[in-house]
């Protein structure tokens, strides 16, 4: 049986004083919509036909890369009235799932057992019983079975205290779809169309209401205001942590924690307080990472130990790195095993080789280093004239001094050595000594100062 999602996104979100439409909202880094629709996918919807109002434009713009249906509803009448705005492209067969793009969290598992439980029924429903159901509307039951869906405005005392509550999340079959809602009335006080109407439909026509509740209660959870957004985003941080450690990541402070994204995590992983980890990244074996880090779309192979407050965007880092504190890794950075990037050094598009070392103060823009270099303090590569980029070559086991600007085009050697303070604009030949302050000197053939054994 083929499946369609139909996914609730037209309301304004009035609550939010936002000029972003409430489903555009970001929840751990990502749209609320965005998260309804990576969970359609999930369970492999055949058609995700999704309903805009407020915001249109900017909504169908943030998901233009994806296979949607969008269908417009103009005047917000009730959820029933949404719905009725998918009737001339929803399929004819087949079963729907209707969804709300501020409901994010709801699970694919979830999901399957409700498509599971409704594809005898004709239709089906997700409920959750809470201690305290006030304000939601209230299902009744007789011997087991759904009889109604009252509101809370209209239950009995009686009724009040039931606990058991409908979330607004059905599954129906697409032939019900287009035989009841044409029937839908607004005969009520707010004038407007509502969804829990087909249920009293199928009630009336002898159907059986199927229903399943959550596995977890927050699934189910919407957002409306700032206040229940980040309400949510800390449940939704929770589960995720919960995850990580179930699969062996040593997180020191689960509540201070937050993945953006998705993390690949091999054995004895340590990640400290106020880590944010965006976009896809991995981790591998006995990775460390130090408080307040910031970690985007990078790879960091097993054994590395990143110091605090270091960023990193778009990198891919070897085996049994050290780096930082507050070390800046920016898109392009590529670093071999044993380099060792140390405190406010800044790497953009370059290639640090085996075991070299840039410890203090440095910036690495275009370049490549080779393997058992040294980077002084203070160097910097020189790659950008005011239009375009070149490219700086460092050889192997070359020593820069403290305080150098290489200014590229330029290639240091294998084995070369540039004098402390020196602006070097042509190349340096192997194993020599290059200073260049008011005028470049060369010596070849220079022997570098060896470390006095103690």
């Amino acid at each position: 049986m083929s499946t369609t999602v139909i996914i609730l996104a037209a309301g304004k979100g009035t609550r939010m004083r936002s000029t972003l439409p409430k489903v555009l909202q970001p929840l751990a880094g990502r749209p609320l919509l965005g998260h309804v629709i990576e969970t359609a996918k999930k369970i492999h919807a055949e058609n995700i036909i999704t309903i805009y109002g407020h915001g249109g434009d900017r909504v169908q713009a943030a998901f233009a890369d994806q296979d949607i249906k969008w269908v417009e509803q103009a005047e917000q009448l009730g959820t029933g009235h949404a719905v009725q705005m998918t009737l001339p492209v929803l399929p004819q067969d087949g079963i729907s799932l209707i969804l709300s793009g501020d409901v994010p969290c709801i699970s694919q598992n979830t999901l399957q057992k409700l498509l599971d439980a409704s594809s005898q029924t004709g239709i089906g429903l997700v409920t959750l019983t809470v201690d305290d159901a006030t304000g939601y509307g209230r299902i009744v039951r007789e011997n087991g079975q759904i009889q109604a869906i009252v509101e809370h405005k209209d239950a009995t005392e009686q009724q009040r205290q039931i606990k058991e509550f409908n979330t607004g999340i059905y599954c129906v079959s697409n032939a019900k779809l287009h035989e009841w809602l044409p029937k839908l009335s607004n005969n009520n006080a707010q004038g407007e169309y509502y969804l829990t109407d087909i249920v009293a439909m199928a009630l009336a026509d002898g159907l059986t209401v199927a229903s399943v509740e959550p596995e977890q209660a927050f699934e189910v959870e919407g957002v409306n205001d700032r206040i229940q957004l980040a309400a949510l985003e800390r449940q939704f941080q929770a589960n995720l942590a919960k995850k990580l450690m179930q699969q062996g990541v040593h997180l020191i402070d689960p509540s201070r924690f937050d993945l953006r994204g998705n993390l690949v995590v091999g054995q004895d992983v340590r990640i400290d307080i106020n880590v944010i980890i965006e976009g896809e990244c991995e981790f591998g074996d006995h990775v460390e990472i130090g408080a307040g880090c910031i970690i985007k779309n990078t790879k960091i192979a097993a054994g590395t130990k990143v110091q605090p407050y270091s960023i990193f965007d778009q990198a891919i880092v070897g085996e049994d790195v050290q780096i930082g504190p507050f070390a800046r890794l920016r898109p392009g950075a590529k670093l071999a095993a044993e380099v060792h990037i140390g405190n406010f050094v800044e790497v953009k598009n370059s290639t640090v080789g085996v075991g070299s070392k840039a410890n203090h103060f440095t910036y690495l823009g275009d370049a490549e280093v080779g393997c058992g270099s040294n980077i002084g303090a203070g160097t910097i590569t020189c790659n950008y004239d005011g239009a375009n980029k070149f490219k700086t070559i460092i050889g192997d086991h070359a020593f820069i001094g403290s305080n150098s600007a290489l200014v590229a085009p330029v290639t240091i050697g294998n084995g070369a050595t540039v004098g402390a303070g020196s602006t070097i604009t042509r190349d340096v030949e192997e194993n020599s000594l290059a200073v260049e302050r008011s005028k470049q000197f060369t010596k070849e053939n220079y022997q570098r100062p060896q470390k006095i054994k103690k």
